[in-house]
This record gives C-alpha cells, structure tokens and sequence, in this order.
C-alpha cells in the first residue's frame, strides 16, 4: 500500500484504478490532500474554504459502497476542488468578492450536483480574482494566489486557485471557469492541463455570472486523461440552463486514451498569434512542439485569422457590458454585503454605499466601462460594432477549420510574471489573455497543455490547441499524444519537475 505523501502525486487515472484495485482507500486518499492542503495552503493561499468535513464523509460513503460490492462511477472517491465562483450548498460562496462574502447557497450548480453524483469528495473552495475579473488572482478580495513554482509570481487568473492546487498536488482535479482565458491561461503558467469545452456543453446553472455569452466551466487537471475524466462528469445537456446544448458529450475520454498516430491530421498554426510581444523561451518551446507534432504524423499548416487582431479590443467591450448588467444584481438589498452611511439613507445611498465599499477596483472599472458602453447613444457604436467584430472572428474560424483540423498557438505570451508588476497597468495585464480570447467569442473549445520549460527563467509555459464547435474530442487527441511525445522528449511531465514548495509562515 502506498504511503499517505505518495498518494498525493498519483494522477486522478492512477488514484481510480488505485482505488478500484483496493489497493488504498479514498478516506485515505482525501485526507492525505487534506493534509497536504493545511500544510501548505497558508503559503499559497489556493483555497478559500476547506471542508475537510464533507469530503471525508463522502469518502467514507465509497469506501463502504465500495467493500459492499456497489457498482461506482469511474472517478468515486477521487478528491476534486472547486473554484469559488460555483454554488455548493451549506458552503460559502464568494466568488472572490467581499460582496458575498457571508453568501451561503441554499442549492448547489449543476456542476456541483454531477460531482456528488461521481461520489467525488469535494475538498474545497478555491481563490480566484474577483467575479473572475483578472489573470492573476491579485484581484481577490481574499489576498492574491502564489504559484507553486515560484511563490513570488503568479498562478494566472481569474482561477489561479484552482491551477495553483492541481500543481502543487493540493487536489489531483479542479474546476475552472473561462470567460477569456481563465482556465488555459492558469494551466500554461503552473504547468498544468486546462480545457475550455465547447460554449454550452457544460451546464453554467448556479455559477455566479460574469458575461453570460462568453463564460464556460471545464477542466483543471495534471494530465490529458485527468481531464478527460472529469469532462466526462462535468458535461452533458442541462434543462436549467438555457445555453445548455442538447447532445451527447463528446468522446473525451476515448480520444485522450485512443491512438498516438497523428498520420493525415492537419494542424493549422495561427499567424496572428505570436511574434511581437511574445517571450522568446515561449516560442522556442512551441516550435519544439510542432517538431514534436510532425515526427507523429501531422501535418503543419499556416492559417490567417485576420480578424483575431481586434478579438481583444471587442472582448473588452463585450465583456465589461454584460459584467455591468449581470453585476446590476448586487443591490444589498437581497443578498450580499450592505453598508449603511449615517443618518436617514436612501436605497440609492446604501445600494451606492455598498457597492463603493465591496467591490475591488477592476470591478468596477469594468462595470463603468460596460455601462458607457451599453448607454444611450453610445450603444451601436461599441457595442454593437464589437459583436459585428465577433461574427468576423468566428468566419475567421470557420474559415481555419476548412483548411486545418485544429488549430495551434502558444497559451500565453509569457511565463508567470511577479506579483505586483502589472496591477498598475491594466493593459499590460489583458494582454495576457491575447491568444485565448477568440475561442470565447466564438464559441470554440480550447485546450491548455503544458509545453515545456522556458530557457530564460526555467517556469512553465503552455501550448494551446483550438477545435471547432462540439469536436471536444480533437483536443483530446491531438493533446494526449503531444503530452506523451514531449514527455518522453523532457524526460518527464512538466509538472514532476516543480520544486517543493518552502512553506512560509
């Protein structure tokens, strides 16, 4: 049997087979990510809430399912995190903001709900910048998030808890969410897995909203068949969601455990995603991977995005406008924190007093960018004219995938950069999500896997790979051989190379 210290460095695929084979037990395995979790979280600040409780019960549920003989879902008793910005019942959730910070949902997401229904013991609430506003996790209410691979930097945003706890073996899985970057960009700077699934094939029922249109749930994981694994239980057609699609989840799991022989795939490299801009060590590690991607079988071609040049400037239009409307519910009059001046307040004064005191800077500097921008007179020339971009961007895919089968870029321009170098600067920190923006704006699933290391500092950077709409399954293919084929390259997964973490008081 395995130590308590080494059952926490199994993948998900190696603690259900574990688990399956008796060869350990899931309270056993919970509690040693329990333990590593109040070892190491007050260094990393990765969770939010801990519910040692909960998981354990649940464990202790599939142990005895289990020894009497019940048949369980694949992932049973494999512990799994969930980012802040979903509601679980009896738990506190924040969504990273000091306006819910007391808020405990008295009903769980339907993500929640398919991850009980796995009988997966929920760990936890995990950081994240405020109503996912960031790429950083310095947006947090709650203080920022560090990245196991240099605790002065980054872990990315706006679900740098989530990747930070995968990465440092906190949890093997985790939920994320992405609006424009929030699951891949993460994974590419923690040396982790990240994927984006298709727009509406995971239900968003019970997640707190931040732009309705573009947000999606998926993924966090160490490896490509982690994260298959969990795509599995988290997709599907949900009645409670409106945007939910009504079909069958794609073959995740068969494709990320299927061939390694890329023979006849064409991979389409994306010219306007690179070059300038982008840290040397970066790139250099994308072209090793498309050596890695030719000596399988692929094909590499060049494909013009042209469009994709103004993705940014009208993501940050459509973006802020539906943040505004969907924020517009915060009023402190049903929910959530209140502030009340002195003297006889109005509603208006207490509503203008609260939100002035519980929302962060970036909220609400998105909040009035969006309501300029949906405001009389103004509405047709930002943004309306930033959704007829939108429709340009996703031609520009269509397009792409009439040429290539899936399409290749580098996740983010850089490496982790140090905490505090870029809140000053809000543009600098949106140009993190340059290369990931598209796929939310049009729709498309995307996939984060780590690349390598970079020459210049040694971190983590990430490889994104691009399907059309409802072929999750492609990413799931082409990213489990890559994974292999660069892991046999490295001589390892990315994420076996990470220091120990120095626990810091």
């Amino acid at each position: 049997m395995s130590s308590p210290t080494d059952l926490t460095r199994l993948t998900a695929v190696q603690m259900a087979d574990g688990l399956a084979a008796a060869e350990f037990t899931s309270v056993e395995l919970t509690q040693a990510h329990l333990d590593r979790i109040e070892r190491l979280n007050g260094t990393l600040n990765a969770f939010l809430l801990v519910d040692a409780e909960g998981a354990l019960a649940t464990a202790r549920e599939v142990d005895a399912a289990r020894e009497a003989g019940e048949d369980l879902p694949r992932l049973a008793g494999v512990p799994v995190a969930v980012k802040d910005i979903a509601c679980t019942q009896g738990l506190t959730t924040t969504a990273g903001s000091k306006m819910l910070a007391d808020f405990v949902p008295p009903y769980d997401a339907t993500i929640v709900t398919r991850l009980r229904d796995a009988r997966m013991p929920i760990l936890g609430k995990t950081n994240m910048d405020e109503f996912a506003m960031g790429s950083s996790t310095e947006h947090s209410a709650f203080g920022p998030t560090r990245n196991p691979w240099d605790l002065d930097r980054i872990p990315g945003g706006s679900g740098g808890g989530s990747s930070a706890a995968v990465a440092a073996y906190l949890a093997p899985l985790a939920i994320g969410s992405d609006t424009g970057g929030s699951i891949r960009q993460p994974a590419a700077v923690t040396g982790t897995v990240g994927t984006k699934p298709t727009y509406g094939g995971v239900s968003r029922y019970g997640v707190i909203a931040l732009a309705s249109s573009l947000d999606q749930i998926g993924p966090c994981a160490r490896t490509v068949a982690d994260a298959a694994l969990l795509h599995e239980v988290l997709g599907g057609h949900d009645p409670m969601d409106s945007t939910s699609i009504d079909a069958p989840v794609p073959p995740v799991v068969a494709a990320a455990t299927g061939t390694r022989d890329l023979t006849g795939l064409k991979v389409g490299v994306v010219t306007e995603i690179g070059g300038e801009g982008f840290q040397a060590g970066v790139l250099d590690l994308f072209n090793d991977a498309l050596d890695q991607l030719r000596e399988l079988g692929a094909e590499i071609v060049e494909v013009s995005c042209p469009h994709f040049a103004y993705a940014m400037a009208a993501y940050y239009l459509i973006l802020p406008s539906e943040a505004s409307s969907n924020l517009a519910r915060y009023d402190a009059m049903r929910y959530g924190h209140r502030s009340t001046p002195e003297g006889s307040p109005s509603a208006e004064q207490v509503m203008a007093a609260s939100r002035d005191d519980a929302f962060g800077d970036e909220v609400k500097r998105r909040i009035i960018l969006g309501t300029y921008a949906l405001s009389s007179g103004y509405y047709d020339a930002y943004y309306g004219q930033a959704q007829k971009v939108r429709t340009l961007i996703a031609r520009d895919f269509e397009a792409a995938f009439e040429q290539a089968d899936v399409l290749v870029s580098p996740t983010a321009p850089t490496t982790a950069f140090k905490i505090g170098d870029k809140t000053e600067d809000p543009m600098a920190m949106y140009l993190n999500d340059i290369a990931t923006i598209p796929a939310n704006l049009a729709g498309v699933p995307g996939m984060s896997i780590p690349s390598g290391l970079a020459a210049e500092d040694g971190l983590p950077a990430g490889l994104q790979i691009l399907a059309p709409a409802m072929e999750d399954q492609r990413l799931y293919a082409v990213g489990a051989a890559l994974e292999e084929a660069l892991r046999s390259a490295q001589g390892g997964y990315v994420f076996e190379q990470a220091p120990e973490i120095e626990v810091r008081s």
